[in-house]
């Protein structure tokens, strides 16, 4: 009897329904692990956006640097980004593959965006904490203590939430691509002949 395979848009549609329970807590364990990285997002803006500090060698604020008000954009958005997709994802309806497409390529973009963010500001609490000398950039963590201590903070939680990004990533892969076959290795026709001869060959041989 011949079998004809579903397209992946139904095969995964026929699978999010059979799933029953086990795809709701499915469902359950990625909705709370979207609406994670909201707190953390949150905490990271609210840490930077307040980090200012002025004492008597001048006055220094997150807005001075480039690399903390692209944290407060990113952390912004992917707190939006979270709280959507968690929102969605609790929905009872199963995924089609434009969504399942769409998760994948936001979840990527997002999680490089924040640790492209992250990355940048922990390199400028590295240099204030450090400094270097070849630049003569010197240690401003002597003089504005307390905004060093903020601005590590929120790399820190950033960071934080850039892991979330991570399993969340590896989740819309699995979902997408384990809907598609294992691609069939191509067999040449040389190849196909030279298989027997090589096999007779060898069997004369003994």
């Amino acid at each position: 009897m011949k079998t004809t395979k579903q397209p992946p848009e139904e095969q995964e549609v026929v699978e999010a329904a059979d799933d029953g329970g086990a795809g709701s807590a499915v469902r359950t364990a990625e909705a709370l692990l979207r609406i994670a990285p909201v707190g953390l997002c949150v905490t990271a803006l609210v840490l930077t956006v307040r980090n200012s500090q002025e004492n008597d060698y001048g006055s220094i604020s997150y807005s001075d640097l480039g690399s903390f008000k692209y944290l407060v954009y990113v952390n912004g958005l992917c707190a939006g980004y979270s709280l959507f997709s968690a929102f969605y994802t609790t929905m009872p309806r199963p995924f089609s593959m434009s969504v399942a497409w769409a998760f994948f390529f936001l979840d990527q973009v997002l999680t490089y965006a924040m640790l492209a963010a992250g990355a940048a500001a922990a390199e400028i609490v590295y240099l204030a904490y450090n400094g270097d000398e070849n630049v003569t950039w010197s240690r401003e963590c002597g003089m504005f203590g307390g905004f060093c201590h903020k601005g590590a903070a929120a790399v820190g939680v950033t960071f934080g939430a850039v892991g979330c990004f991570v399993v969340l990533s590896l989740i819309s892969s699995y979902r997408l691509f384990s809907v598609y076959d294992v691609p069939v290795p191509f067999i040449s026709a040389g190849d196909s002949e030279a298989k027997p001869v090589a096999s007779s060959a060898a069997a004369s041989g003994r």
